[in-house]
């Protein structure tokens, strides 16, 4: 009798907890009610913390969001540069000083590698770097700034575990490490489920540690036209578009149990070009139904020449942004559920085209206008060399 009581009295705890917070149970242990799959109302219940009740990671159909959704006006930081305090100090204060109250940090790269250590998936494929040597601590300090920390962890552009885990990635017809031919880069196969679990775990490690929100990157196929010619394995009959979305319904269903929200960046151009989308895998309305946020890449400079009707988008970033941001709401109109559109934006100049403009605190502060003038309330400003001016960011 006593070792019954011992199971009955934590179970009748969590039910009294669980409904105390206004969660229902439905179906097959699913937790619906105010702890949906969307991100709930700013003004919604906190939830009862429920991790004692859990002897391991909580089971993947478990949902609950235990923060409530941060009005985001982010900047990029690199690993590097998270790293030092000499360089997060002053964009702790720069936050602090400004409407800034949120940093994308960089966990998972471009070239594959994990920017700390800790991770068990990264550490295994020997991808981890000390960048950050202590990401608790930065993370700490950060949540005691009231600074909302991202993710963001590159998907399936990756050269670092190519060694250790060869069979995640795409090949050639002849066995051969696929490679694109501009850059040299090598691709995890997104029709590879292997592939899929490798970047789960590393999200995983990512939410375990205390991020806020895990962004996915490069969540794509390479635009590189020989990809044609690469070996993608059993496809399933599936279109890339169809296995980038599914990919990203598994990513939400991994992380459901942890206290975070999912992100993903997209190109800009996808939003309204079904060519570009079947490319390179972006279907932007099927995307918008799997992810918490929606974050279009819609920097000026990466647009044509012509594009809305702009002779040169680079030199109109108000007019670009607003075209754009529009054209988002046009498509999403009819998806009665979809992810909170994040735009990126352009803090950086871009020489390597003509003509261009010195973009500086003006034109950010335009783009930032455009997307509110569209009806967007949050943005994330780019800038590779992390530099941002104070006065593109004043407190409104």
């Amino acid at each position: 009798m006593l070792k019954a009581l011992k199971f009955i009295i934590p179970s009748v705890v969590l039910v009294a907890a669980l409904v105390a917070a206004g969660v229902a149970f439905i179906g097959k242990g699913k937790v619906a009610g105010v702890f949906s799959e969307k991100p709930p109302n700013a003004d919604a219940a906190v939830p009862v913390d429920l991790s004692p009740y859990f002897f391991d990671e909580p089971p993947a159909d478990f949902t609950v969001y235990r923060q409530k959704p941060v009005v985001v006006k982010g900047i990029y930081v690199t690993g590097t540069r998270a790293g030092l305090s000499s360089y997060m100090d002053p964009l702790i204060e720069l936050c602090d000083a400004t409407a800034l109250n949120a940093m994308v940090i960089d966990v998972k790269t471009d070239d594959g590698t994990v920017t700390f250590k800790g991770i068990p998936a990264a550490d295994e494929a020997g991808i981890s770097e000390g960048y950050i040597p202590d990401i608790q601590a930065t993370l700490a300090k950060l949540k005691e700034h009231n600074i909302y920390a991202i993710a963001r962890v590159v998907c399936f552009k990756d050269n670092g575990a190519k060694d250790a885990r060869p069979e995640l990635y795409i090949k050639n017809k002849d066995g051969s490490l696929w490679r694109d031919k501009r850059s040299g880069s090598s691709w995890l196969n997104p029709y590879n489920k292997q592939s899929w679990e490798y970047i789960a775990e590393i999200a995983k490690g990512a939410a375990r540690l205390g991020f806020n929100e895990i962004q996915l990157d490069y969540i794509r196929f390479n635009e590189e036209r020989s990809l044609s010619d690469a070996d993608m394995g059993d496809t399933g009959g599936k279109s890339r578009a169809e296995i980038i979305a599914d990919f990203a319904a598994y990513m939400k269903e991994q992380l459901a149990g942890y206290d975070v929200f999912l992100g993903a960046d997209v190109y800009g151009i996808v939003i309204g070009s079904k060519l570009d989308a079947d490319t390179i895998g972006q279907d932007y309305r099927e995307l918008s139904k799997r992810l918490d946020y929606i974050c279009p890449m819609v920097y000026p400079s990466h647009y044509a020449d012509g594009s809305f009707g702009i002779a040169h988008p680079d030199l109109e970033p108000y007019n670009l942004i607003k075209n754009a941001m529009d054209l988002s709401n046009e498509v999403l109109a009819d998806v009665p559920e979809h992810a909170v559109v994040r735009p990126w934006l352009q803090d950086f100049t871009a020489p390597w085209i003509h003509p261009h403009l010195d973009y500086g605190p003006k034109e950010t502060r335009e783009q930032i206008q455009a997307a509110y003038d569209a009806g967007m309330n949050q943005f994330m400003m780019w800038d590779a060399g992390v530099n941002y001016d104070p006065a593109a960011f004043e407190k409104e």
